[in-house]
């Protein structure tokens, strides 16, 4: 099985919680924390807990709630006195919602795994660039969940070594721009990781693409545009990556749809994903039934529950262009419910992650956190941030062209022609809006271009600035005092 995979060996549960479970050294196999720490089969088991990580609920697993729902992509379902993704659909966060608390818990018990790898490594005998690997890995491990936690919460604590209770209380929450310099050191290194992993226990792990990706990503997100277009042009060019393509011949969506087939696991077009496997392993993504119709039985989804969640707005619908093959592809307007006869059951849902599950909750697709057509969009989108607009049409054509059954390298009459940089600052956009439709993009996009009081009041949402980041949670100020509040303001409705 691949490694990632496996079921957790260690756990180092080093998180922002109470006095008396703050950090958690004893592994799951009761070796002490002193003792087990020791080969290099037992780091590369702290690793693959690290990589864990990633999969909980709290991180990626419902990370749609912090990435879609408070866009205009989708809604929440309120089911009974169910509030809390309520909150961030309409920007009435409390200081005691359990999501950003979750989040936070198990983003900080992740840093701390990879800290602990990081700082006992050099202290063991070990294959010198296995374990030069094993700290690059760690690294872009830190600096994705240090990314996530700065896009949701601001300042936060930045903490670089495995520490003890009492040095917690030491810790308060570091400006943006300290976390951010952090970050990008950490992808800095990591972009000497490996360009691929011929052994399959290693496929899906960080690459350097995956580092440089990411990169790419922070420099868009703070603006330095100069810097992303350098870094994406590197992955661009490496000849690593490419879109699948659609069956020539017809207009289809083979390709777009391969990209999320569930057993189509980390193919060309993957930069990074979070790993699922589907079988008992208690390693399955949860999505297909989380995202199916509220109530649907086995007609959308034939095996476990059926919960309704993340609803894309009609609008969201409406905005993909005549003859856009994603739209149908992504979202459903329905089922045909044979418990009645096959009649047609109204109910908009998410439909891009389909699989039929091995058990409730248990499906075999992987989470995309990077894909190329992602890469090939915040390219053009720095080119054009940097007055090359019509070059940047050549990187944003193909993934039009795919999206509207064409082969990637053929003209099509949707092809972008422009030199005018607002009309494809606009064009750029709605082409992430529409590709990346729920991969957990919309928000921060919004965000990082300073769109998104403007775009989502425009829609009828009520928010405001201060609404642009997560109020940190009560229960960590609650035991460290030392810990600052995010101004979050709710707008009267």
């Amino acid at each position: 099985m691949n490694a990632i995979y496996r079921t957790l060996l260690i756990g180092l549960s080093g998180c922002f919680l109470s006095c008396s479970d703050f950090l958690d050294l004893m592994p799951k196999n009761e070796l002490g924390a002193d003792e087990f720490y020791q080969t290099a089969e037992q780091f590369e088991s702290a690793l693959s807990g690290a990589y864990s990580i990633l999969q909980e609920g709290e991180i990626f697993g419902d990370f749609y709630i912090f990435a879609e729902i408070p866009s205009d992509n989708t809604r929440n379902v309120l089911s009974g006195s169910v509030t809390d993704q309520d909150e961030f659909d309409k920007f009435y966060i409390r200081t005691t919602n359990p999501i950003p608390a979750g989040f936070w818990n198990v983003s900080y018990r992740g840093i701390n795994r990879v800290n602990t790898i990081l700082g006992r490594i050099d202290g063991i005998e070990m294959d010198h660039e296995l374990k030069a690997r094993y700290k690059l890995e760690a690294k872009f491990l830190r600096a994705l969940l240090y990314f996530n936690l700065v896009r949701v919460f601001g300042d936060v604590p930045l903490v670089l070594t495995e520490i003890t209770i009492d040095e917690a209380y030491q810790y308060q929450r570091e400006p943006l721009e300290k976390v951010y310099a952090q970050i990008i050191a950490d992808l800095q290194d990591a972009e000497s990781l490996p360009a691929s992993y011929a052994r399959d226990p290693d496929i899906g792990r960080a690459t350097s693409g995956a580092a440089k990706s990411l990169l790419g990503k922070v420099y868009l997100t703070l603006q330095n545009y100069a810097e992303a277009e350098s870094k994406l042009a590197e992955v661009v060019g490496s000849g690593m990556y490419a879109l699948l393509e659609n069956t020539p011949g017809t207009l289809n969506i083979d390709g777009y749809a391969s990209a999320f087939h569930a057993d189509n696991h980390n193919s060309k077009e993957a930069v990074f994903e979070i790993q699922f496997k589907k079988g008992g392993y208690g390693e399955g993504n949860k999505w297909p039934n989380s995202f199916a119709p509220e109530n649907s039985g086995s007609n959308v989804v034939p095996v476990g529950g059926t919960w309704g969640n993340n609803l894309p707005e009609v609008e969201m619908y409406e905005s993909y262009e005549e003859g856009d093959l994603r739209r149908d592809f992504s979202i459903g307007l329905g089922y045909y419910d044979a418990r009645k006869d096959g009649e047609w059951v109204p109910s908009i849902h998410v439909r891009k992650y389909f699989d039929t599950p091995y058990q409730n909750e248990d499906s075999n697709n992987n989470f995309p956190v990077i894909r190329y057509a992602d890469v090939l969009l915040m390219y053009a989108e720095a080119l054009n941030q940097n007055g090359k607009t019509a070059l940047a049409c050549d990187y944003l054509n193909p993934v039009r062209r795919r999206g509207f059954g064409y082969q990637t390298t053929e003209s099509c009459p949707q092809d972008i022609r422009t030199s005018d940089k607002n009309e494809f600052f606009l064009v750029v956009e709605h082409e992430r809006r529409v590709e990346l439709a729920f991969e957990c993009h919309r928000w921060f996009d919004l965000i990082r271009t300073g769109r998104a009081v403007e775009v989502m009041t425009s829609k009828g949402f009520k928010l405001n600035p201060t609404n642009l980041v997560c109020p940190v949670p009560q229960k960590q100020i609650d035991v460290n005092p030392a810990l600052t509040q995010n101004e979050y303001i709710i707008t009267p409705k």
